[in-house]
């Protein structure tokens, strides 16, 4: 038997291929035969078979198409080829059967004829192993998995290629490989390699104007791609060609010429930080970075590091120190240059080049007068040398790109409050505060380790106070030695009055807010307009969308205007390419600059039209959120606040997941409900509140329910806002609903239905109404449920409400079958999921198909169920709910035991338990506990059964589940039964 890899993957037994079934099969098969005779765990087939989201039947698949390739082998008598091992499968195969190692073996044979001398022996065995390549390595498979596999079979091949080329231009067959170069130049266009080979076959054939173009082609390549020269190697040999240098050898070696001035080893650093603390990782990072300039194996790129980060973060303090650290491995000198980022203060590289120049040792009268001939000069000087190039506050790519030298054994240390993204090549690092610790080191170098430990809890709070943020905690350090009678609890008290904080840390021409203003008044109008207002929300991160309803302009002016600020480092992005639907934050000095430069800059009365316009911004979409999710406005109650509306394109982008907008802007929700109440907003402030129970329902965010609606009862009844009132408590009591704190749940909800009744509000009497049958229901009360949920039902059936109608439906269903009754139960759901697919919402249409599946189960139909549960699955998966995915387990899982499919029903059943666990969903874990009893019992477990059922009847009594509980009694006692009469047969 032997197998193919390289181009399409083939199988063949004694000559004749296999027919290979569909993409899965080929996939498992390539996989393995990449690594043969070698155990593959089964995750790594399910990750090259699916990617990173296998569906819940990716085991199952999988060994189907393991049992499908070993028939497909049991053919050629190699049915025991694939072996089953604990964790995964292995291949067993004599290696030399692929022609992958065929491939290799051959290119090795090659390597080591050509060492012996023997040249056109070694070319001949390199073309019989470059011939077997019948296109791209296991090409049509499309796995990004298997691709990475195979990675190295691919580069082999081109290196091979080279090597094989390399060696006939020694033996003069340039004219032979032109034609070959050409087109491997253009299915490889970055191999330097390749182009030197090419523009040497070119001119050996008589060819110089076509060897010279081929360069200049390779040359505006990498510029444009990359931002760089070719290499040294490459430039050598165009001046060859271009003289016609006799000293172009048959190997293609050219000793070339190059600039002789006389040496000189600048030493241009300024002094290291004596009390430089921290950043152990950074620098160890860096200094590898840097130093394999120095090694033999090294890029033929110059190495390039960027640290960025905010102002005050501490780059210009690791850049300067790493210098000196890395200084004794570069014995050609080290050249430094503080840029001025800043755009009033800039230095250009014209005036940088200078400076270097006559360091690296040419004369004032021979430094050229244009930027280019500048540049070319220095990269030249730097061409043989080993320099390290220190760059402190780039204002951007321009700024250094004729500073960086043009061939390795150099290398670059660059600071920037950007990243220079547009640099190529560069290794990016991206400095953060300081973490507590850090932060008291620093502070124990300045100050003394005694003073600081004296009183560590104030140490503590003062690092706090600064953000963690390394030039503030130098400025605090240095405050305190310069001050031996301030005690640190003195100090603490000063940085705690917010308005004075920047004036605090100023110290002996050290100072925040001079650092900040040199940045903030670097940017344009607008951005500082921007800058101001964003105080103005009062949150630990804000969304981009902020940014339309503070300035009131286009949304692409709006996302310009946050670059600005990102670049400046004035604020810091946490999301990545998402510009205006993104997330931002300040540090808080920043912060605290900017509600500085707000109170200076705009009144009161405007600084609280601009909070309620954010708001009710805010509140507008969370609206939206609800109304995506639940196909309309329905289950929520809303006060009269007027909505601020954002563009439709922008909120059509923000809410193409509305669970997961409603995630981001959970901040957002909970500080925006604290602050319309301080403002006095009182109907912004509940309808906030209420708003927000979408997101916090659906991840379980209970402390942040109960708070945002503390903060919302209290500005309502100060406010004597009575339906504020009745809403809140309706809304509380859900909250207790969902904790399974049912006596309070009941205590709350009649208190809204009383509040809803005062107002005159029906709807909201019957919302209130709705839950309490909830809790009727549960505790056994079924008569009263019942009465209940038809006195709901006709409300919203007056309101033309229908996801309450759904509501109400399912409920009465579930009562339905609780009391025996399932046909009328199915009657109930038919309009329920009618209802919630003609309001096209998912969540609602999720739960009547939960309840439709517990109907097949309870008709003795589990295979219709298992229908209607997957199907429910889908939509709860979809919404990131994970009590609704808990809940649905619990059915699939009784529906699969049903069918006797334990080990599915067994899976299905642990999943659930763990999401009801993890969202404290007691009473879904309570259900699913009698779901594994039953389990147990099915495989003849009765004990383990009584234990699953003591735990589902303990909490069910925890929460006062009383229909629960009497179910679990009764399983309980007939596993018990059962139990004893085991032991008795024994």
């Amino acid at each position: 038997m032997e197998f193919r890899l390289l181009g399409q993957l083939e199988a063949l037994i004694d000559g004749r291929p296999l027919g290979l079934e569909g993409t899965r099969q080929q996939t498992v098969l390539a996989y393995l035969l990449l690594h043969p005779c070698q155990t593959v765990v089964s995750d790594r087939l399910l990750s090259a078979l699916y990617g990173e989201t296998p569906p819940i039947t990716a085991r199952t698949q999988l060994q189907i198409v393991i049992s499908s390739l070993r028939r497909l082998f049991a053919a050629g008598r190699q049915s025991n080829s694939i072996q089953t091992k604990p964790h995964g499968y292995l291949l067993k195969t004599d290696p030399s059967r692929l022609d992958s190692h065929q491939f290799g073996d051959l290119v090795q044979r090659a390597r080591v004829t050509r060492d012996a001398g023997r040249i056109e022996e070694a070319i001949s065995v390199y073309r019989k192993g470059l011939a077997m390549w019948r296109g791209p390595v296991l090409c049509g498979i499309s796995s990004p998995e298997v691709q990475a596999a195979a990675a190295h079979l691919a580069e082999l091949r081109i290196t091979a290629n080279e090597e094989c080329i390399e060696l006939a231009l020694t033996q003069g067959r340039h004219h032979e490989v032109v034609g070959e170069l050409a087109a491997l130049v253009k299915e490889h266009p970055l191999r330097e390699r390749l182009h030197g080979q090419l523009m040497l076959a070119l001119y050996r054939s008589g060819r110089q104007a076509e060897a010279l173009q081929s360069y200049r082609a390779v040359r505006e390549l990498m510029i444009n791609e990359l931002g760089i020269e070719p290499n040294e190697r490459l430039q050598q040999l165009e001046t060859a060609i271009l003289t016609c240098d006799a000293g172009i050898s048959l190997s293609g070696e050219h000793s070339g010429q190059s600039i002789r001035l006389a040496r000189s080893a600048p030493r241009l650093l300024p002094p290291d930080i004596a009390d430089f603390t921290g950043r152990e990782p950074q620098t160890r990072d860096i200094e590898q970075i840097l130093l394999s300039s120095t090694a033999v194996s090294a890029s033929r790129a110059v190495p390039i590091v960027v640290i960025s980060g905010m102002p005050g973060v501490g780059k210009s303090a690791l850049a300067v120190h790493v210098s000196h650290r890395l200084a004794e491995h570069f014995a050609d000198g080290c050249l430094f240059a503080d840029l001025h980022g800043v755009e009033s203060r800039r230095l250009s590289p014209m005036q940088v080049l200078e400076r270097f120049l006559r360091a690296l040792g040419v004369p004032g009268t021979e430094i050229p007068d244009e930027m280019e001939e500048r540049a070319s000069l220095y990269r030249r000087l730097l061409g043989d040398r080993r320099v390290l190039v220190t760059l402190d506050d780039a204002g951007g790519e321009s700024h250094v790109l004729p500073l960086l030298p043009g061939t390795p054994g150099s290398a670059v240390l660059i600071t920037s409050r950007s990243r220079l993204a547009a640099l190529p090549g560069v290794h990016h690092l991206e400095l953060e505060l300081f973490d507590v610790e850090q932060a008291l080191r620093l502070l124990s170098r300045i100050a003394g380790d005694e003073r600081i430990n004296s009183d560590m809890s104030s140490a503590k709070a003062v690092a706090e106070l600064c953000g963690n943020l390394p030039l503030a905690l130098r400025i605090v350090g240095a405050r305190l030695s310069a001050r031996q009678h301030w005690s640190v609890e003195q100090l603490r008290n000063r940085l705690e009055n917010e308005s004075r904080r920047l004036d605090e840390l100023n110290h002996a021409g050290l100072g925040i807010r001079a650092t900040i203003s040199l940045i903030y008044e670097g940017v344009s109008e607008d951005a500082r307009r921007l800058f101001r207002r964003l105080a103005i929300f009062d949150t630990p991160q804000f969304s981009g969308w902020v940014v339309i309803a503070l300035l009131d302009i286009p949304p692409m002016e709006s996302e310009d205007l946050l670059d600005e600020l990102v670049d400046a480092q004035l604020i810091q992005p946490l999301t990545v390419g998402e510009g205006i639907s993104g997330l931002y934050r300040f540090h808080d000095l920043v912060k605290v600059f900017a509600r500085e430069k707000l109170a200076a800059h705009e009144s009161l009365g405007d600084r609280e039209g601009l909070l309620r316009r954010v708001l009710s911004a805010l509140l507008a979409l969370a609206e939206e959120a609800h109304i995506r999710l639940y196909g309309g406005p329905f289950v929520q109650i809303h006060s009269k606040a007027a909505r601020w509306p954002l563009p439709k394109e922008i909120v059509d982008g923000l809410m193409a997941k509305p669970l997961h907008w409603f995630e981001r802007e959970r901040s957002s929700l909970v500080h925006g409900v604290r602050q319309a109440a301080q403002a006095g907003f009182t109907d912004l402030c509940w309808d906030l509140a209420l708003s927000s129970v979408t997101l916090f329902e659906s991840r379980m965010y209970l402390d942040d329910w109960r708070e945002t609606h503390q903060v919302a009862l209290e500005a309502a009844r100060q406010a004597g806002d009575l339906r504020g009132q009745a809403a809140t408590l309706y809304s509380t009591g859900s909250l207790y609903i969902h904790e399974q704190r049912f006596p309070e749940a009941s205590h709350e909800l009649e208190a809204a239905a009383r509040t809803f009744r005062q107002c005159g509000d029906e709807r909201g009497v019957a919302l209130a109404v709705r839950n309490i049958a909830f809790l009727d229901r549960v505790a056994g009360r079924y008569e009263a449920a019942e009465a209940r949920y038809i006195e709901g039902l006709e409300v919203f059936r007056r309101v033309e409400d229908d996801i309450a109608i759904a509501y109400v439906l399912q409920g009465l269903a579930h009562l339905k079958l609780e009391l025996g009754n399932p046909a009328e139960a199915e009657q109930l759901l038919t309009e329920a999921i009618a209802l919630a697919r003609g309001a096209n919402s998912p969540r609602v249409e999720a739960q009547v198909l939960h309840r439709i599946g517990e109907v097949w189960l309870s008709l003795d139909d589990p295979a219709r169920a298992v229908k209607a549960f997957e199907q429910a699955l889908v939509h709860v998966r979809s919404l990131a709910d994970l009590v609704g995915e808990a809940y649905n387990l619990h059915g699939l899982g009784l529906a699969l035991l049903r069918l006797s499919l334990h080990h599915e029903a067994r899976e299905a059943l642990g999943e659930g338990r763990r999401l009801a666990r993890l969202s404290a969903e007691r009473l879904a874990e309570a259900r699913i506990l009698l779901g594994m009893g039953e389990l147990a019992l099915a495989e003849g477990d009765s004990a383990l059964a009584a234990a699953y059922y003591r735990e589902a009847l303990d909490l069910a009594d925890r929460i006062g589940a009383a229909a629960l509980h009497a179910r679990a009694a009764a399983l309980l006692e007939v596993s018990g039964r059962n139990v004893e009469a085991r032991s008795a047969t024994r």
